[in-house]
């Protein structure tokens, strides 16, 4: 099969501009992210150089990427890590719905949207954007913060809420019986908990898997393993997002790292597609009328997000920068609302489409710009004193927690 000229001249243009956008993050000290959305909004339909030809190709790497970021986020915990962490947080996963869900569905109301184009905006509005935030945690070398693990647990949280709110959403756009979507709702929850039983369960043989002196032979399991468990998830009605976060956690830690290792170059090539797409999907034409209503909804749930993050970094013990760094490290909305909003507009409430693309886009980009200015912000609002050099990302919990607790 050959590859038509046009499909590798539009693949080749856009490494090129994703590395130029990527160079400039670096000298900066900035996520690359809200720039590849922005290059992907320039090119996309309405834009300066539409991607015609190799869209198709683009959708689908673009889902891979997401697939690979939540894999990689998996894997900074251990299966024991998050059965306790979301004991631990269970109460901040209730903030964060109450804080979160509400303006969204109030919103829609106000803009004469139909109930359940409103409980959608309600679902856009509550999640938070795991790829973005997992790019943003790494790229600011925070993993290893005290902060750090709230901020995953209301990541997995959310995700995990996706697996029931998703088929029941399904089921009232289209018309369908809320009883059978509640069910549907249901037997996802219960197929998520069960497999993080199994995952406990099963660490001796999951290492001797992914323990291999070959490098092809660790690629090639976890990502046959990642993709298969992904397209069950969906199958199931779950996600393959939740699928993939399944298989890093199921992980154990001593092969976790070696895989991260490996994975990190894929990574980045699929998630720099994946932010290119999100933003190739918005018309620029239809944000205009939109953008009051969005920048007034982004606007309220900037605070709310920050409420959150604030909260869940307090039950760690985190400082004041801490509690700052959390909330607004939870800004940033993407994949997940870019569905909801698709089903939504496929299902024939289409008011919603420029809305919610409007108030992601602006959020997916402040988020990372307030995430990254989280100390200084610290330091002239808070009156915080200035922090002392960070650690190097991977720095053990408890050396980083004696840290924040002397800031």
């Amino acid at each position: 099969m050959e590859l038509e000229a046009s499909i590798l001249l539009e693949l080749g243009v856009l490494l090129l501009v994703l590395t130029t956008m990527s160079g400039l993050a670096w000298r900066i000290g900035f996520s690359a992210a809200p720039l590849f959305l922005v290059a992907g909004l320039a090119a996309g339909e309405g834009g300066l150089v539409p991607f015609t030809h190799s869209f198709d190709f683009l959708e689908v790497a673009g889902g891979i990427g997401v697939l690979l970021l939540l894999l990689t986020l998996g894997l900074e915990f251990s299966a024991a890590e998050f059965t306790a962490t979301m004991k631990r947080h269970a109460p901040t996963g209730v903030i964060d719905f109450v804080l979160n869900a509400p303006p969204g569905f109030i919103a829609g109301l106000m803009l004469g949207l139909d109930w359940r184009a409103s409980l959608a905006l309600a679902g856009i509005t509550y999640i938070s954007s795991s790829g973005i935030i997992a790019r943003l945690l790494s790229d600011l070398g925070r993993l290893g913060n005290r902060e750090t693990p709230a901020v995953l647990s209301v990541l997995v949280l959310e995700d995990v809420a996706m697996a029931a709110y998703l088929p029941l959403l399904g089921a009232v756009l289209v018309g369908g019986h809320l009883v059978a979507g509640v069910l549907g709702s249901i037997v996802a929850v219960l197929i998520t908990l069960s497999v993080i039983w199994l995952t406990q369960r099963t660490e001796k043989a999951a290492n001797w898997l992914f323990t291999h002196d070959d490098e092809e032979q660790v690629l090639f399991r976890v990502l046959g393993i990642t993709f298969a468990v992904a397209g069950l998830a969906e199958l199931a009605g779950i996600s393959a997002a939740v699928g993939a976060f399944l298989v890093g956690l199921a992980i154990p830690s001593p092969a976790a790292e070696r895989v991260r290792e490996i994975l990190r170059p894929l990574r980045n090539l699929f998630a720099a597609l994946f932010f290119f797409v999100f933003g190739l999907g918005i018309d620029p034409g239809e944000l205009g009328p939109a953008l009051p209503a969005a920048f007034a909804l982004a606007f309220v749930t900037i605070f709310t997000k920050l409420g959150t993050g604030w909260f869940a970094a307090g039950r760690e013990g985190a400082s004041v920068r801490g509690k700052l760094r959390a909330g607004t490290a939870l800004i940033a909305r993407g994949e997940f609302s870019v569905v909801i909003a698709g089903l939504a507009v496929a299902a024939g409430y289409v008011a919603l489409g420029p809305v919610a693309s409007a108030y992601v886009l602006i959020v997916a980009v402040v988020g990372p710009v307030l995430a990254r200015s989280s100390d200084w912000l610290a330091a002239v609002f808070l009156k915080q004193p200035k922090p002392k050099p960070k650690r190097e990302p991977g720095t053990d919990h408890q050396k980083q927690d004696s840290v924040d607790a002397n800031e």
